[in-house]
């Protein structure tokens, strides 16, 4: 991410042009997301990375309600127009058959799996899902699939091995303890066949139907030990990516995953838009990154996901006019930046999650602006995921209210200058050595503009100003 004015490509966003829960029932009760994460001492082993997750920025596709038929079939259709969107890795929601016992709705949770190795036949067949991943990989997107290990549904084969199950003083199996998941059994991994099964039922999908990963539901419900020789065994068949649900265990990160969700970034944002929070705020979260992650490895930046959606709140409901300014952040701040099904299409309204509650696809408005975010990740390495990109270097920007940094990488500088507040600011960032010619488009003007070393402000209300130049 670069300086100098050279094949330079910029971009000049302004948010107020923009103005406009759990994985399973009970999903609250997981780890207060907006905790600090667990001080422990990480070993940076360095983690497998698969050169193809550099640059990529990930997608949630929700198969029940992308379309109205809930299908694999249908929702291929929708391929093309996410090639152009320029997506990179498609995370499927679980496609497993769901347990009808204690379901919650009429079409229960998806993370109350039946069978590991089998797709729920509302979304079609094996042989439909093959197929996808097949057309998939002929347009270059990697696929990853949500794996559920902490617990199955009730119905699921494995009950018969009460075993395998945590169990009461009675020899009663239990769901998930300090939960109200009353559809899923918690899994024992005390047991070594259980743990077994698991890790057949993980190579079974990335030797049978060639997926590149998974993204771990409930990731530190589950022993580190298991994801760690996960990891080796699944990289024996192909490197993969793995993304973990939590961000508690940072030592997850040390040899089984490549990233975990950025929730402590997503609930800064919740509460800078709300005016309980600055723009010091996220700085200081952007300036801990480098020495709380093992080398290489990021955070999943998000603002909606199917949890965020159905449990807490549409991205419009929590951010309000602050919706431009955080998916830019969740683009240029370190980490993989994450889009959810429908906000391409400017889903404004919570989803069902056990019910059918099809995504209205006939308002794209919102896709130009993503594809904009994307093209941007894609163009400037200093934007790149991990060690592929540049550090986060914090800008002298003499007011609370206003986010400004660089991040930087093999002679490509990106500038990112932000009102996070509903005032207007006026003020002078001090971009020092950073000063130079860059490019910037703003009402179809994308002539060069010279940046000086103290560089003056004068943003509305959640607008933003995104600069890049360099010298390659």
């Amino acid at each position: 991410m670069p300086r100098k004015a050279k094949g330079m490509v910029v971009l000049f966003l302004l948010a107020s042009l923009l103005a406009l829960s759990a994985c399973s029932a009970g999903k609250a009760d997981e780890p207060d997301p907006d905790s600090e994460p667990t001080k422990e001492v990480v070993v940076r082993q360095g983690v497998p990375v698969p050169e193809w997750a550099a640059k990529s920025v990930m997608y949630e596709v929700n198969v029940r309600q992308y379309t109205k038929e809930g299908t694999f079939k249908a929702f291929e259709e929708h391929l093309p127009r996410l090639k152009e969107l320029g997506v990179d890795i498609l995370w499927f929601m679980p496609i497993h058959p769901i347990s009808e016992t204690n379901r919650n709705g009429t079409l229960g949770s998806y993370y109350a799996v039946d069978d590991y190795k089998a797709v729920n036949p509302e979304f079609g067949t094996d042989e439909d899902f093959k197929s996808l991943v097949d057309k998939a990989h002929e347009m270059g997107f990697k696929v990853l699939l949500d794996l559920v290990a902490n617990h199955t549904g009730w119905d699921h084969a494995w009950t018969a091995n009460k075993d395998w199950y945590t169990q009461d003083e009675a020899g009663n199996i239990v769901m998930p303890p300090g939960t109200n998941w009353a559809d899923v059994a918690d899994l024992n991994y005390d047991n070594a066949d259980m743990q077994a099964a698991m890790l057949d039922g993980m190579k079974y999908w990335v030797s049978e139907f060639d997926i590149d990963g998974y993204r771990a539901d409930y990731a530190g419900g589950v022993p580190k030990a298991f994801w760690e020789q996960a990891r080796v065994e699944l990289e024996k068949l192909k490197p993969v990516f793995m993304l973990a649900e939590d961000d508690q265990q940072i030592s997850l990160l040390s040899r089984a995953f490549n990233a975990n969700y950025g929730w402590q970034l997503y609930n800064i944002m919740n509460r800078v838009a709300k005016g309980q929070g600055n723009a010091k705020q996220i700085a200081l979260y952007a300036e801990r990154l480098e020495s709380s992650y093992p080398a290489g490895t990021y955070a999943l930046n998000f603002t909606s996901n199917h949890d965020e959606n159905s449990w807490i709140g549409t991205e419009y409901e929590r951010l309000g006019d602050a919706v431009g300014p955080m998916a830019a952040l969740s683009f240029t701040l370190p980490g993989m930046p994450l889009i959810y099904s429908g906000q391409e299409a400017g889903l404004n309204r919570r989803l069902l999650f056990f019910d059918k509650d099809e995504i209205a696809w006939d308002d794209l408005s919102m896709q130009p602006f993503y594809k904009q975010l994307v093209d941007l990740k894609h163009n400037n390495p200093a934007l790149w995921n991990g060690s592929a990109g540049g550090a986060y270097r914090s800008l002298e920007g003499g007011d609370d209210r206003l986010l400004a940094f660089e991040r930087t990488k093999d002679g490509n500088t990106v500038i990112v200058l932000m009102n996070l507040s509903a005032d207007s600011v006026t003020s002078i960032v001090q971009l020092g050595a950073s000063a130079g010619t860059y490019q910037a488009l703003s009402g179809g003007d994308d002539s060069p503009v010279e940046l000086q070393a103290e560089h003056a402000v004068d943003l509305a209300p959640w607008a933003y100003e995104i600069y890049v130049n360099s010298d390659s």
